[in-house]
């Protein structure tokens, strides 16, 4: 048994990465480790969510994220439910905090709640009898995804300690970017961000990183390039010229890239907005690109995280 299996998981939800520890971490990216192994397996399925029942409560579509917390209850043996919220259904006067007694009323063993409002899922966790798993609540984080783009690189780079990590992009409306900077700042890499002024948000200064609005100066000297999607579904106003005028300058493609280093890896969060934040050829490069990696890494994270947060139910106190 290694040192971080020995480590416990002291938190009952998982709704983001700042308060979190290094070693909180590493527990998480050890055990998902695992969970990549017995993935690329024939036989996938375990039986240690046996009787437990997990909640995928969705107020935003995101196949992606659903999916793959679905694949990851099911695969660990677990009863999976999705519930998509309509917007029907909010409208009929249902509020959170209802949706929360409903729930709780069901006994389920885990929530999974992406919202388009920050900190609504922290309240829904206030008002539950389970465990609750953020999977992205409004700008303010999405643990999961920046666990995953960890264990992507980990495996890649054999480390995340003293990396150069660029962030490029929609930094003012991304919950990824808020989780990833606070996990590699906690892990001892170094983070940069990449972006025109119109897409930082205020308290960028205090977040820990290096802000650049060019790309060359940016990109020198990194490891890793982190793209993000421009979420123009949150942008009321005028935050970019143009799309063509967006990629000319902030859109990655190998020029820009040449200023990383020679083994620098591309990621993205997905779904990806081809010809806007990343150039097609570029991202399905299997020599530079780890997006593909990156989902299925996500897999096994959300197993992860449904293994660390249901352990302990039923046996002694709860998860504080």
């Amino acid at each position: 048994m290694t040192s971080a299996e020995q480590i416990s998981f002291p938190h009952r939800h998982l709704l983001g990465i700042e308060g979190l520890k290094s070693d909180e971490i590493t527990l998480l990216l050890d055990r998902a480790e695992g969970y990549v192994d017995q993935n690329r397996q024939a036989d996938k399925k375990r039986s240690l969510l046996r009787g437990r029942t997990i909640i995928n409560l969705f107020f935003e579509n995101s196949t992606r994220t659903r999916t793959s917390f679905e694949l990851a209850g099911k695969r660990l043996g677990g009863d999976v439910i999705n519930m998509s919220v309509a917007a029907s259904s909010i409208k009929k006067g249902e509020t959170l905090i209802d949706t929360a007694m409903t729930l709780t009323a069901m006994h389920p063993d885990v929530l999974i709640v992406r919202h388009p409002e920050s900190g609504a899922v922290r309240l829904l966790a206030e008002k539950v009898d389970c465990a609750v798993i953020n999977a992205g609540d409004g700008s303010h984080e999405h643990p999961t995804q920046a666990i995953l783009d960890a264990l992507t690189i980990r495996r890649r780079k054999g480390k995340l300690a003293g990396l150069e990590v660029a962030i490029c992009g929609d930094v003012l409306h991304s919950r990824v970017a808020r989780s990833n900077i606070a996990l590699l700042n906690t892990m001892g890499a170094r983070v940069r961000v990449v972006a025109p002024r119109t897409l930082l948000p205020a308290e960028i200064g205090r977040l820990g990183v290096e802000v650049f609005h060019n790309m060359a100066d940016g990109l020198k000297g990194a490891d890793i390039v982190m793209m993000l999607r421009l979420q123009t579904e949150r942008m009321h106003g005028s935050f970019v010229p143009s799309i063509r005028e967006y990629f000319h300058f902030f859109g990655l493609d190998y020029a820009k890239l040449a200023a990383a280093k020679p083994d620098a890896m591309v990621m993205h969060p997905g779904p990806m907005n081809r010809g806007i934040e990343i150039d097609t050829v570029l991202a399905d490069d299997i020599d530079r690109s780890m997006i593909r990696q990156q989902v299925e890494m996500g897999v096994a994270v959300r197993m992860a995280c449904l293994d660390v947060l249901t352990r302990d139910l039923g046996n002694g106190p709860p998860i504080q």
